[in-house]
């Protein structure tokens, strides 16, 4: 009887106890709270408004890497010396070094992946001269990087680990990039590890004149306002399609920055990187076309000199004997307005275009001459490196000239060109023209920037062989902008003078 009526009050305080489960009688300390499901990823775009670029980073990081090298040499030897745009993303860090002996350097940049066995782009100034080279991974594996080829008129390299199926990021177009266009900026700045900005494209086809290669570069930057600092070099600059539209290379900083981030980042464009990239796996080097031409941009006073209808088109202010222009029929002062069919309003557009193209090709060149449009089909030479550039001769000490007469609209004395004056102004062997032996520097010529020691060859497209010939052709301009062919030391340009 007593184990009947134990049984019956255990089984009533257990129904008791069930009872306060259910009803919540029972205080939530004495049940086991469920496990609750994981919230849902947070939208990346509300109402048509990108809100995260998350999802764009997870997918294009991994391909992104960090290059260390190290290269044995004296002090000073590199390149990327302090004050060098270079600085702001290479970090030299000189090594423990004996009293005999290189020295050693050590330096970090950034590096992209760009197929999936092992195929790496990265700068030329990251990796140049390196005794070793070492690409390190997102997820920290090390790879010792063999150099397949480096290519400095335009800052690239490429590397090859030993490694398969490794993530990569695919070419996008540059071309189609616009200003305006969102980017993300993918390196390892300042040695602190993967880092993510975005920014920006603020501008294309910019010109620096401070590229790696020196005078011999090839510049067509896209310019972007996403924050990349030392160390960035190398690294992608990517769309919001996770496309690699660009390989950071260099920033600029203001005076006194400490050589930080202003918001003023440079690019190398995809298309460019594309083409170098596939010369160098296919052999190693790089063959550039040459049109043999010295060129300028067209501006408004150039224009209105020239009569011309708008500041469109290339002006050729010299071309090379021998070269594939001249045997093409290019004449100094004709204008470049297309090449193969593509408009042309840019100097550098035009130079990386020929470049871009391979020695031997045919290119047909749209050339406005006395007012008609000329087709003209050269055959391109090609660049060297080695020779491409004018050495120009120094100015030697001589007796001083007795001068002819002087231009008073031009604020300039004038003087025929002789072999002793040639070799007293460094002019090379120029024979022609008019050379400056003083200048007023308050007088018209002084503000276009013409100096003592330029030679005139040519007043508004008429050849002066002298002071008299120089007078009556100004008299001529009207009140138009004049419009002066000089030789500066062996180089011809145009330069245009508004007389007071």
């Amino acid at each position: 009887m007593k184990r009947s009526q134990a049984l019956i009050a255990f089984i009533f305080v257990f129904s008791l106890f069930i009872a306060g489960c259910n009803t919540g009688l029972l205080s939530p300390a004495d049940v086991p709270a469920p496990s609750e499901p994981a919230p849902p990823p947070a939208p990346v775009v509300i109402d048509g408004i990108r809100t995260s670029y998350a999802d764009i980073v997870e997918k294009t990081s991994p391909a992104v890497l960090r290059i260390e090298s190290e290269v044995r040499s004296q002090p000073q030897s590199r390149q990327t010396q302090e004050g060098s745009p270079f600085e702001e993303f290479f970090r030299q860090q000189p090594g423990p070094r004996g009293n005999q002996g290189p020295r050693v350097e050590r330096g970090v940049g950034s590096g992209v992946i760009v197929s999936a066995d092992g195929t790496i782009m990265t700068n030329a100034h990251v990796v140049d001269e390196a005794t070793r080279i070492t690409a390190i991974t997102a997820d920290n594996q090390r790879h010792e990087a063999k150099l397949v080829g480096i290519d400095k008129p335009s800052d690239l390299a490429v590397l090859k680990i030993e490694a398969q199926n490794l993530p990569f990021l695919s070419l996008g177009n540059s071309d189609s990039v616009r200003v305006g266009d969102i980017v993300l900026a993918i390196g390892n700045p300042l040695g602190i590890g993967q880092s993510v900005t975005a920014g920006i494209i603020s501008a294309k086809g910019r010109r620096t004149g401070l590229a790696y290669g020196g005078s011999d570069s090839f510049e067509d930057f896209l310019q972007t306002d996403a924050p990349i600092n030392r160390g960035n070099s190398g690294g992608a600059l990517v769309n919001l399609e996770g496309q690699l539209i660009g390989i950071n290379s260099q920033i600029l900083s203001s005076p006194g920055s400490g050589g930080g981030n202003i918001g003023i980042g440079f690019s190398i464009p995809s298309n460019m990187a594309k083409n170098v990239m596939e010369q160098l796996l296919a052999s190693g080097k790089v063959r550039r076309g040459l049109l043999g031409v010295n060129i300028q941009t067209v501006t408004g006073d150039t224009a209105r000199a020239l009569e011309l209808p708008d500041g469109s088109g290339v002006l050729v202010s010299n071309v090379r004997p021998g070269s594939s222009a001249e045997k093409a029929g290019v004449k100094r002062g004709d204008i470049i307005t297309a090449v193969n069919g593509e408009k042309i309003d840019d100097g550098n557009v035009l130079r990386n275009k020929i470049a871009g193209t391979l020695p031997g090709s045919e290119v047909k060149l749209s050339v406005l001459r006395d007012g008609n449009t000329t087709e003209l089909t050269a055959v391109l030479d090609e660049f060297d490196s080695e020779t491409a550039a004018t050495n120009s001769p120094t100015a030697q000490p001589g007796q001083e000239a007795q001068p002819e007469r002087g231009s008073g609209k031009l604020g300039v004395t004038l003087q025929p060109v002789t072999p002793a004056l040639a070799k007293q102004f460094g002019a090379g062997t120029e024979t022609e023209g008019l050379v400056i032996i003083e200048i007023d520097p308050s007088g018209s010529a002084a503000e276009a920037g013409i100096a003592k020691g330029d030679i005139i060859l040519e007043v508004n497209r008429r050849t002066v062989r002298s002071a008299a010939e120089v007078e009556a052709a100004l008299q001529q301009s009207g009140d138009r902008p004049v419009l002066l062919l000089i030789s500066r030391r062996g180089t011809v340009t145009y330069l245009t003078v508004r007389l007071n």
